[in-house]
Parts: structure tokens; sequence; C-alpha cells
């Protein structure tokens, strides 16, 4: 019997002389909690003659719990006032409280180990992937000796597609792989391995993944707006300054409530030209603006920028230069030329499929499954969807190409 088996079944057998039990009793209540030894093998492991598995180790030893819970919990002697907890040291909100102080002024490269110091408050080691920029490989940071891994054909690809937890079935070495997310935003994964023992299935470990990959996003989308340590491992190749220019100026590539969902893609992510996107999503509408330069040029993709700003003044201030037809500068349509734009327009709730009015080419509106939203894009002739994904042949560029 190994030394932890052992610690567990000697804690098992003086709580069971605390609880009050007859063997019998605490028999019953293991085997209703799905328990499957015999009476006599029960017997023969609180006295240190055999062993069992672990799971029925721990049925056993919830059932001891349970009924030390019934014996304190009715006694206890209520205070004149609430009584708050002091700092967790462990669980998940330990790890949770682990993440939010480290991050405290801490600049972009130290969040791996600030992930590795809240991991160990739940009892597993994290490491952490970033997706690059075309969102085909997904980058390691914070640790040497690991590789960057395809987001097809992968466990950590297969999570960071399916924005949830993935489980890798290696029998010798079993992990989870959670999605990244700030908001619905992919940003990579997190590679998750218990270190005491605890099953990759567990829901209750499964739902802690979660609550640390959207916690860790928040944190990676942040602390890149002030420092380039996260930026630099997303970058495989270069980038121009008009590119640079214009992904500055673009909002999420995703973003969603509860009945829009917005998806957008730059193609080529790392040379990126002439058009711009924005959008904007509210309780009762969804606002859309594709604007196209018309030249790969640096003066037509300035222009762009400046006409993208002054769309966002307009619609924040609920102007008519905001509307659909409407140029992005004061009020009243313009023909389509060279480093002239138009493509704004707006989805209210329960909007049928269309397209929005005034596109170069015209900008899909279909509605979002599942959601009853509206959501826009357009079918590129050859480009590739986020996440690595080729789409079908159609009219058209896929905004920002």
């Amino acid at each position: 019997m190994a030394a932890a088996e052992e610690e567990q079944r000697r804690q098992l057998a003086e709580c069971f002389e605390r609880a009050g039990l007859t063997l019998e009793e605490l028999w019953m209540r293991y085997f209703a909690l799905g328990g499957n030894a015999g009476l006599l093998e029960l017997d023969a492991y609180l006295n240190g003659v055999m062993s069992l598995p672990r799971v029925q180790r721990d049925m056993a030893a919830h059932a001891v719990n349970e009924r030390l819970d019934e014996l304190v919990g009715r006694d206890r002697v209520p205070y004149s006032r609430p009584v708050r907890q002091s700092r967790p040291s462990h669980g998940p909100l330990a790890a949770l409280v682990e993440l939010l102080d480290g991050a405290h002024r801490a600049p972009p490269e130290r969040l791996p180990a600030i992930m590795d110091a809240a991991g160990k408050a739940l009892d597993v080691r994290v490491s952490v992937y970033l997706a690059d920029y075309t969102q085909c490989t997904l980058v390691p940071i914070g640790g040497a000796g690991r590789r960057a891994l395809a987001v097809e054909n992968t466990p950590a690809g297969e999570a960071f597609q399916r924005g949830d937890v993935v489980i890798s079935e290696a029998q010798d070495d079993p992990r989870l792989w959670a999605a990244l997310l700030d908001g619905v935003e992919r940003l990579g994964v997190l590679e998750v391995v218990p270190t005491d023992g605890t099953a990759p299935h567990d829901p209750l470990l499964r739902e802690q993944c979660r609550w640390l990959a959207y916690l860790f996003g928040h944190l990676v989308t942040i602390t890149t707006q002030y420092g380039d340590g996260l930026d630099r491992v997303r970058r495989r190749e270069h980038r121009g300054t008009v590119t640079e220019l214009l992904w500055a100026t673009l909002p999420p590539l995703t973003g969603a409530t509860e009945s829009v969902v917005v998806a957008a893609a730059t193609e080529p992510a790392y040379a990126t030209n002439s058009d711009v996107f924005d959008y904007a999503l509210s309780e009762t509408s969804a606002s859309f603006a594709i604007f196209d330069a018309g030249a790969h040029e640096p003066a037509a993709s300035l222009a762009a920028v400046v006409a993208l700003s002054a769309y966002r003044a307009a619609r924040r201030d609920g102007g008519r230069s905001a509307r659909p037809g409407a140029r992005g500068g004061r009020g009243g349509r313009q023909p389509r030329e060279r480093g002239r734009f138009r493509g704004a327009g707006r989805v209210r709730r329960g909007h049928r499929p269309g397209f929005l009015p005034g596109g170069r080419p015209p900008t899909a509106v279909g509605a979002a499954r599942r959601r009853g939203g509206g959501v826009a894009g357009r079918v590129p002739r050859r480009a590739v969807r986020p996440r690595g994904r080729r789409v079908g042949r159609g009219r058209g560029r896929p905004a920002g190409g």
C-alpha cells in the first residue's frame, strides 16, 4: 500500500471512530454512493489488510465526511455579525485571487509565471499557448522545451476551434486543453495537467479550468495594450508600417451579445494594406462598417483610417453619418472612387437575412445560429477562415484583405 493511500486509510479509520457509525451503517452509506466493495472488503481496508481502488476509497471517505458534517453542522453557534473569510490559500477562489493580485502592475511577459502560481492553488500544472495572427499555429510562452502546435488535427487546436475544454486521451499523461478567451475572442489555449491524481474528466476540474482561461484571456488582452512581450510571441512574420496602423484601428475580430455574434478575419494577416472594418453591438441593434480604400498604397490606407475614425465619432455621437449608405465623414453619399468609401450599415435585432446597402461587394447579413440576431461577413474567393479552415468560392475579398 502506497504512502498516500496508507495516510488516507489511517485518517478514514480515525474519522470513522468519531462518526459514531457501525460498520454496517458505513457500508450502507458507501453503497448508496455507488460503492461496489463488499462489507468484509470494506472492513479489511479499514484495518489495513487489503487495498481498494482510488474511486472506492474516495466513496468511503465521502460517506464518513457526510456523517461528520451532519454531526458538526447542526451544533454550530451563530455569530452576532457575518464573519468574512481571510484570503484563501487553496482552491478555485485562491487561484483567481492569485491571478488578479499577480497581474497588478505586471508586464505581459510575467503572466505565464503568474498562471503557474495560480495553477498550484488548484493542484494543476498550467502551460500557456497563444495563437499566431493567422490562427494556424499555437505558440508556447513562458516555458523552455515546448514546441509550437498546429491548430489543425491536434487536441489543442480542437479546443481552440471549439472554444471549449478538450481532454487528451493519452493514457500515460492525460491532460486538458482549455480555450483561452477574452469574451468570445479566441487567443490561445491552456494546457492543464493535474498533479494530485484528479481524473481529467472530472467536471469540477473542467469548470475550474474554464474560469482560469476566461480570466487569463482578459489579462492577456489588457497587458498587451501597454507591453509588447506577448505580441512578439504571436507574430510569426514582419508587419509593415501600413499593416501595423490598420491592425491598431481594428476592433476585436470576434464580438458577441446574447442575440448577435460578429466574426471577422483579415487576410493576409501580415500584409493588410487597404480595408478596415468596425462594429458596435447594443441591446437593440448591431452596426457594421467596412471601408475599402480601393488602392493598395499608403495614402489610401491613411484615408481608410481617417474614414473609420470619422464613422466611429459620428456613430458614438448618434449622428446621421453613421447610418447605412452614408459616407465616412459628414452626411451625404459619395461615388465609388479611389479612396472613397461606402459600406456602413445597421442591423436591428431580428433583422432578416439580406445585404447591407452600399457595400463593395455587398456585405451579407445572415441570422446567427441559436441567437436570433444578425451577422455580417463576406465570403472570400480563396481566403482562410479564422482558426485555419478553408472556405468555399464566392465573390469579394475578406474584410481587411
